[in-house]
């Protein structure tokens, strides 16, 4: 199997679907794994426990919608039961869920975003929405964003975009996402080269560690601070 990412969306087989489905669960996660199963929707691929991967099992998660009172649903199966790997939708696949007022702004942003080479894909309520077709978007929901960035100094001309988008709704949320699965939120990217943070944490599949330089992303040297 090829190696896995955070947030990378995983397909089940029926054989897969059915061990799942015949272990112990109470009524209402039976009901949605049921419903997950039947329209052969995706899991996504989680924080992986130390011995998950050596002992051949892959830890996936399910954010149940409203329907089943939004239940985050933990499991694990093993590597044979993965039927392939898919990524989240593509926000400029997505813009018509978006509320209205806020289509604008994303429009601008798409296009900043792609000066800069990048391509941002939806994960959390908005991401889930779109892809089952079912109630996972609040009115409070943020728009959850997944950026593949190179370096740092990718990192710090994404950051510039994001930080221009106006819209007051959504609230843009999200991570960089380096080439080796090192992520962090964009945010505190931004906090963090502009000196006001002293270290920035980078999440991975088995876990998280604060920083402190840049070496971890490629790039040794200092880089100009995101405003």
């Amino acid at each position: 199997m090829v190696p896995l990412r955070r947030h990378q969306l995983a397909r089940l087989s029926t054989s897969g679907w059915a061990a799942v489905l015949g272990r112990p669960w109470d009524a209402q996660a039976r009901d949605c794994l049921a419903h997950w199963a039947s329209h052969r929707l995706p899991l996504v691929v989680t924080r992986q426990p130390a011995d998950a991967m050596a002992d051949g099992w892959i830890a996936l998660g399910l954010p149940a919608p409203a329907r089943w009172d939004r239940r985050r649903i933990a499991l694990q199966v093993p590597h044979a039961a993965v039927h392939g790997l898919g990524e989240f939708p593509r926000l400029d696949d997505m813009q018509k869920l978006l509320p209205p007022p806020a289509r604008g702004a994303v429009r601008e942003l798409l296009g900043r975003l792609d000066a800069s080479h990048a391509t941002p894909r939806v994960f959390g309520s908005f991401g889930w929405q779109a892809i089952s077709g079912l109630d996972h978007v609040r009115d409070d929901s943020d728009l959850d964003l997944s950026i593949p960035v190179d370096d740092a100094a990718h990192a710090d001309a994404v950051v510039r975009a994001l930080g221009s988008f106006e819209a007051e709704r959504p609230r843009l949320d999200g991570e960089l996402m380096f080439a080796d699965g090192a992520a962090v939120a964009w945010r505190e990217w931004r906090e963090w080269r502009a000196g006001r943070a002293r270290a920035v944490m980078v999440k991975r599949l088995d876990g998280v560690c604060l920083q402190r330089d840049t070496t971890w992303c490629g790039q040794a040297e200092i880089m100009e601070p995101v405003a």
